[in-house]
């Protein structure tokens, strides 16, 4: 009897996902699908806003290991490896220990890793700035999750351990600023600002909740798991399509949820093994979506959406959270909801 071998094994995990994409999005959602292996523990994918490169950040170790061998993947719009290493920690002046979140302004690459954040040319991968932020002695040592771009020069950083988002202005020096420190945010783990209405959206890695916060920083609960709708556990990554629908991706149940303008919640693909912090290409219409614990990543096309479900229409239990969920792997950058 033959043992499947880990190639075989990842195929078929792949398939498995591909399945769950046709059968929960509908077949249109695979008029463009790629599949990326041959990664180490990829936990961020972006692309740039022409949808022409996209990049995937691989810890390759520990997540919070300082060992100077993470690197970032640079692939095309057709999922074709253009550098698997592109930009690679160890390798000439470049320090990158275990890159997560991404974020593309203009030329440049921001990584965040660890307790910095770096700049590096989208072309060359030449090293352009480091961001170091401000120590927390009272808190603990600064963890950075990811990073996302917003309006008129400015980026925001979460730090998952501490509870806290920053905002660099980095048209203004990259000057680092506290934008909101709040226990509430329990482990703010991917961000995305809302296209539409400018407020920076967080998902929660401890409690499974989302929040909305404005531009002066008032926060508030978008959505949270009710008593009888355990819908969420490790919520991961965030984003938003061109029509304004959201999309959040939980990395132990395995899930990718779409909620509509008119706030109402659809499983789009389930069965997933640890989709990590997902993006979407507005330009394509695509959905990036890195399986850390595959050590792959996976391109898949949105079909347009419709007005959602009718209100007539009866919603099946995956509509609310419950049923099978994928392999329960509890990601080693936080500690998993209980």
């Amino acid at each position: 009897m033959n043992t499947p071998s880990a190639t075989d094994t990842l195929r078929g995990t792949l398939l498995r996902a591909t399945l769950a994409w046709c059968l929960l999005a509908g077949s249109s959602s695979l008029l463009h699908a790629a599949q990326i292996t041959g990664l180490e523990a990829p936990s961020s994918f972006v692309g740039d806003q022409q949808g022409k490169e996209f990049f995937i950040s691989n810890v390759n170790g520990e997540p919070d290991a300082r060992d100077n061998n993470g690197f970032i993947t640079k692939v095309d719009a057709e999922g074709k490896v253009l550098n698997l290493k592109f930009i690679q920690g160890g390798i000439t002046d470049v320090m990158l220990h275990a890159p997560k979140g991404l974020a593309i302004v203009d030329q440049t690459l921001y990584v965040a890793d660890l307790d910095q954040l770096k700049g590096f040319d989208r072309t060359t991968g030449k090293p352009l700035v480091v961001v170091s932020f401000p120590p927390r002695p009272s808190k603990g040592v600064v963890s950075l999750t990811d990073v996302t771009a917003g309006p008129s020069g400015l980026l925001y950083a979460s730090d998952q351990s501490n509870n806290t988002i920053y905002r660099i202005e980095h048209t203004a020096g990259h000057r680092v600023t506290q934008f909101i420190q709040d226990d509430r945010l329990a482990g703010p783990s991917g961000i995305a600002v809302n296209p539409r209405t400018g407020h920076l959206i967080a998902v929660s890695w401890n409690k499974g909740k989302i929040f909305d916060i404005t531009p002066e920083g008032q926060l508030s609960e978008l959505e949270s798991n009710g008593f009888f709708t355990g819908r969420f556990q490790n919520l991961s990554g965030v984003d938003f399509d061109r029509w304004g629908n959201m999309y959040v991706s939980d990395f132990s149940r395995g899930k990718i949820w779409r909620m509509t303008r008119d706030q109402r919640f659809q499983v789009i693909a389930e069965y997933l093994l640890s989709p990590a912090d997902i993006s979407i290409d507005r330009t394509n219409n695509l959905i990036l979506v890195p399986y850390h614990h595959a050590h792959a990543a996976e391109i898949n096309g949105l079909e347009a959406p419709s007005e959602g479900k009718s209100r007539d229409n009866r919603r099946t239990l995956a509509d609310y959270g419950f049923g099978a969920a994928g392999p329960p792997q509890p990601a080693k950058e936080g500690t998993p909801a209980k």
